[in-house]
């Protein structure tokens, strides 16, 4: 993982992934946005297996005297969690924004976001996306259901989950671990090392898409329901998962002990036959359910003193990077 490194202000960190007639434009769009930052900061391109000309058309870019920008290309499409991670393992900057390669991002609020971020004292401002620009059926009413269920489950309350336009303290975000496709849940993955009170959101500008298609579908809202079940688990049992499980099977092997010691009275002392009573059979069946799941817990607790003791394999491969710095640097 880089460090942060002094006289490195911002990182600007973008997942690409097919966008050939968006690099470009988006690239042009960044340095004229940052034109009047005073601060050094530099641009990170990460192209996720493109099967188009992406990559060249990005590798254009380094002709740019003035422009600290940095080209990882992984092996493969690994998808924009992983991406997103290899950005943020690679960024040098005390500050990270990342946004979307597809220009419905506007570069132009990265200035305001920076003096935002700064301004609230916030580790996470997140962009919030007022009118945004997409499809009512297919993106906007699926992700207003999922932005209210997840503030509801996370206890983070934003408008706008979805949106990739954020900006974090490089020593904050570079403390979670990123996978799957567990970039829409980042605020609440923020919450889990530092207070969510010092998450923030703030409105930004959306464009409707000019290039390319979108990478989502109508399909992506029933994964994010899984995802978010798997998020709530991390966030209350990824130290404790013993807890969980054997909290479900302690709960079984009660309820299993007052069927079955109601059935032993019932066949021992008012001598009724209970053999053919599936009373019998369901408690039989939870007093098993219990042994597995008090076992099952005790694994996942094995399992995670493993995971804290180990060091986490990353969930992205690296091809070749290719650098370019500004002559001062």
């Amino acid at each position: 993982m880089t460090e942060v490194l002094e006289g490195v202000e911002l990182s600007i960190v973008v997942p690409v992934f097919n966008e050939e007639e968006s690099v470009g434009p988006l690239v042009t769009r960044i340095r004229t946005a940052m034109a009047g930052f005073l601060e050094p900061w530099e641009l990170i391109l990460v192209d996720d297996g493109s099967t188009d000309r992406t990559l060249p058309n990005a590798r254009k870019e380094l002709s740019h005297q003035e422009l600290r920008l940095k080209i990882i290309e992984l092996q493969k499409n690994f998808g924009q969690t992983a991406a997103m991670q290899a950005g943020i393992d690679a960024a040098a900057g005390r500050l990270i924004v990342t946004l979307d390669g597809d220009l419905q991002n506007d570069p132009a609020d990265i200035p305001h976001m920076v003096a935002a971020i700064e301004e609230r004292g916030l580790d996470l401002l997140v962009g919030w996306r007022q009118n945004r620009r997409d499809a009512l059926i297919l993106r906007k009413i699926p992700s207003w259901c999922a932005n209210l269920l997840i503030g509801k489950i996370t206890g983070v309350k934003l408008h706008d989950y979805g949106c990739s336009l954020k900006i974090y303290r490089g020593s904050v975000i570079k403390q979670v671990k990123l996978m799957g496709e567990m970039h829409r849940f980042i605020p609440a993955w923020v919450a889990g090392v530092v207070p969510s009170s010092r998450i923030g959101e703030m409105p930004v500008t959306h464009h409707a898409r000019h290039y390319g298609t979108s990478k989502y579908g109508i399909s992506r809202t029933f994964r994010v329901v899984l995802d978010l079940l798997a998020v709530l688990f991390f966030m209350r049992y990824k130290a404790r998962p013993g807890h969980f499980f054997g909290s479900i099977g302690l709960a079984a092997g009660g309820l299993s002990a007052l069927i079955l010691f109601y059935l032993a009275i019932d066949k021992f002392i008012l001598g009724n036959d209970i053999g053919t009573r599936p009373m019998l059979i369901v408690g039989v069946m939870l007093f098993l359910s219990s042994i597995q799941l008090i076992t099952t817990g005790i694994l996942s607790e094995m399992m995670a003193r493993a995971y804290f003791r180990d060091n986490e394999p990353t969930s992205y491969i690296v091809r070749q990077t290719f650098v370019r710095e500004p002559p001062h640097a």
